[in-house]
């Protein structure tokens, strides 16, 4: 597919309001910590750039239990309309996020994954394979799980969620839905 196959509709209009949103980033690793999360630093800079403001951010091992502690809390704060991860999608034994994250999920965003892997795919080629990115919506909280290398960290934010979370994206955007999210 060339690469105008995959130029995607819609866009930003700049005379529409912008709504910051809150943003956590969560880094999943053993081996990095806040001095080292390359990738937490990159989205930290994103989210201001883009006008959001920043909910949280840390750095947790690889651990289910540490993982959902940490989403939970900032889920239970009510401060954070979005929390991104990064680190924890691969195929390793120790790559655990999604395993962490999809069963807490009140619905699963399964585009966001397809989305994810045409992007990726433009920059890694068939390697994007290795990847598990995924999101979903946990009480009325958009999760969004991002693979830990920099450059998966700049392509899903900047090819995928940065759109979806400004407010003056059309024909839509999720900023629009984050009133409804919690209805009955």
């Amino acid at each position: 597919m060339s690469e105008a196959g995959l130029k995607p509709g819609g866009g930003i209009k700049p005379e529409l309001p912008f709504k910051p949103v809150r943003v956590a980033v969560l880094t999943v690793s053993d081996t990095r910590d806040e001095a080292t999360d390359t990738s937490g630093q990159i989205l930290v800079e994103r989210i201001y750039a883009a006008g959001h403001e920043l909910a949280g951010r840390i750095v947790v091992r690889d651990d289910i239990e540490k993982i959902r502690a940490q989403v939970r809390a900032w889920i239970a704060s009510k401060s954070v309309d979005a929390i991104v991860t990064t680190g924890g999608t691969g195929l390793t034994g120790r790559d655990v996020t999604v395993e962490a994250l999809e069963p807490l999920f009140d619905k699963k965003i399964d585009g966001f994954s397809v989305v994810f892997h045409l992007v990726s795919y433009a920059s890694v080629g068939l390697s994007t394979l290795q990847s598990r990115a995924t999101a979903g919506l946990i009480d009325g909280v958009f999760v969004f799980c991002l693979p830990g290398s920099n450059g998966a960290v700049k392509d899903g934010w900047d090819k995928v969620i940065s759109a979806q979370l400004d407010s003056r994206h059309k024909p839509c955007n999720m900023v629009e839905l984050m009133p409804r999210l919690l209805e009955q």
